[in-house]
């Protein structure tokens, strides 16, 4: 047992959905609490489950308040909290009431985590730090720090804090929040694809030239590195390994040809090289090969009967290659989707089949259940290519759905954001081999059109709870509509 007190701060693998919160409570405590230790005060707050930057409830953010308020006597304020929205907000230049109270009331320290990642800034005389990881996934960062932990000494001449990894003690500015956000820009934009390569629903690719575009986004440092394909047995990538070299601020289009020769289709290729951050300081960019499998969805008149039974002809022609997660051979009972359309409707349909139908778990109902923790599937959809914005939908075997709008957040990332619902017509069945779901969706609820030869981004699931595992149509399932293949609309 450690000698001392432990305090915990709620991540979002800590209480993932509000029934989780009791559970919390129940084993650990109130998600939100403060306490003093001499003459310190501490206050821990919980965005657990915020999934955009808009911070804290307003319950928790009056409670904040008052707790400053309680901290003016103190030497010294701390404040903990896992997701690190401040970097989002406010050293990103945009208004935080967060910020804006810890200024107010003279907070010293602000300590987050979950991006695993080690950085820190002061903003408005706030001392911000937000921990990497101590034994959790990471990768190194942009100065090589991988696993450490934050040291904070509190003493009469002040604050003094130091992230310590395997070797050595660094100093607190070891990456500043100004250098990850330009880390975060390179990594997102230091290699891009001109166009995806398409797949056919029988996981056909012809060889096909690709272009890739690298940019050097330092202004001051040129970028000299050698840009490397790891390329899994099936393929070939031509050249295969590149010395490259951009001046500051620098672009070049590269050429490849790709075959495959056969094989799974996954893993696919994936090409890294390493871009200047800043002096000594280096982003490693990774981007596997833009892939993107095509389905088709049929229009249809008149429309299906939403009845569950999937007995109409419109149902005959169904999307049924899925891999796990990870690319490898997908590892559920058999799954078979479908898809068609008219002018004012997406209709869609899964039939999961369940060797074990006893073991479904479908305990959840009604509207933005997290039914992603039961038997479920799920839908990803672009309505336009040209806007970045996604509709999630999940629905379970009883029913229960969970919806979402994505969208791009202040720093460029696709967020959830659960407070969207959509409307929709459905029904679900078992039976002894397995469950089914049919449904309508209103396309004017995303501002989308359907029509002869056009796309959108897609892609989709199907979770088994039994066996812990999903079959994923384009793997892996990612927000970004990038990693997503195509919905072709068709006449027939």
């Amino acid at each position: 047992a450690l000698p001392c007190p432990v305090f915990y701060t709620p991540g979002n693998h800590d209480i993932t959905y509000d029934a989780a919160l009791e559970t919390y409570r129940r084993h650990i405590g109130e998600p939100y609490y403060s306490f003093m230790i001499d003459s310190l005060y501490f206050i821990v707050l919980d965005n657990s489950r915020r999934e955009s930057n808009r911070g804290f409830d307003e319950a928790q953010l009056a409670w904040l308040q008052a707790e400053l308020e309680k901290s003016r006597p103190a030497k010294y304020t701390f404040v903990t909290h896992h997701k690190p929205f401040w970097f989002e907000l406010t050293a990103s230049g945009h208004p935080d009431t967060t910020n804006a109270l810890f200024k107010k009331y003279g907070v010293d320290m602000v300590f987050t985590g979950h991006y695993h990642v080690y950085f820190s800034g002061m903003y408005d005389g706030v001392r911000y730090i937000s921990v990497g990881s101590s034994g959790g996934d990471t990768e190194p960062g942009i100065s090589g720090l991988e696993y450490h932990f934050l040291w904070v000494t509190v003493d009469s001449s002040g604050i003094h804090t130091a992230p310590v990894a395997i070797g050595g003690v660094l100093p607190e500015n070891e990456v500043t929040a100004a250098e990850f956000a330009f880390a975060q820009n390179v990594e997102r934009s230091g290699i891009s694809f001109d166009t995806p390569l398409p797949v056919d629903p029988s996981l056909n690719l012809r060889e096909s030239e690709v272009i890739l575009n690298l940019h050097n986004l330092q202004q001051e440092i040129a970028a000299d590195d050698t840009l490397r394909w790891e390329v899994p047995e099936g393929w070939m990538v031509t050249p295969s390994v590149l010395p490259v070299s951009l001046a500051p601020g620098d672009r070049s289009s590269l050429r490849f040809t790709v075959s495959r020769s056969g094989g799974s289709l996954y893993p696919i290729p994936s090409v890294s090289i390493r871009l200047p951050v800043a002096t000594g300081k280096s982003q490693p960019v990774n981007r596997g090969l833009w892939l993107c499998r095509e389905a088709y969805c049929r229009r249809v008149s008149p429309p299906p009967t939403i009845d569950g039974r999937l007995d109409e002809s419109v149902w005959s022609a169904p999307v049924e290659r899925f891999f796990s997660d990870n690319g490898s051979p997908m590892a559920t009972d058999s799954v078979y989707f479908y898809f068609a359309y008219d002018d004012s409707s997406l209709y869609l349909a899964a039939r999961c089949l369940e060797s074990k139908p006893e073991s479904l778990k479908a305990a959840l109902s009604g509207h933005d259940a997290p039914v992603h923790s039961e038997d479920c599937v799920g839908f990803f959809f672009q309505p336009d290519l040209n806007r970045e914005e996604v509709f999630q939908v999940y629905f379970n075997p009883v029913g229960a759905i969970f919806d979402q709008k994505i969208t791009p957040n202040v720093s460029g990332y696709m967020t959830g954001d659960p407070a969207w619902n959509g409307i929709y017509e459905l029904k679900t069945l078992s039976s002894p081999t397995g469950w089914i779901v049919e449904a309508r969706i209103p396309l004017a609820q995303w501002r989308a059109t359907a029509a002869p030869e056009t796309a959108w981004g897609l892609n989709f699931r199907r979770k088994q709870y039994r066996l812990r595992t999903s079959a994923d149509w384009q793997a892996p399932i990612d927000y970004d509509p990038k990693s997503f293949g195509r919905l072709l609309f068709r006449t027939q």
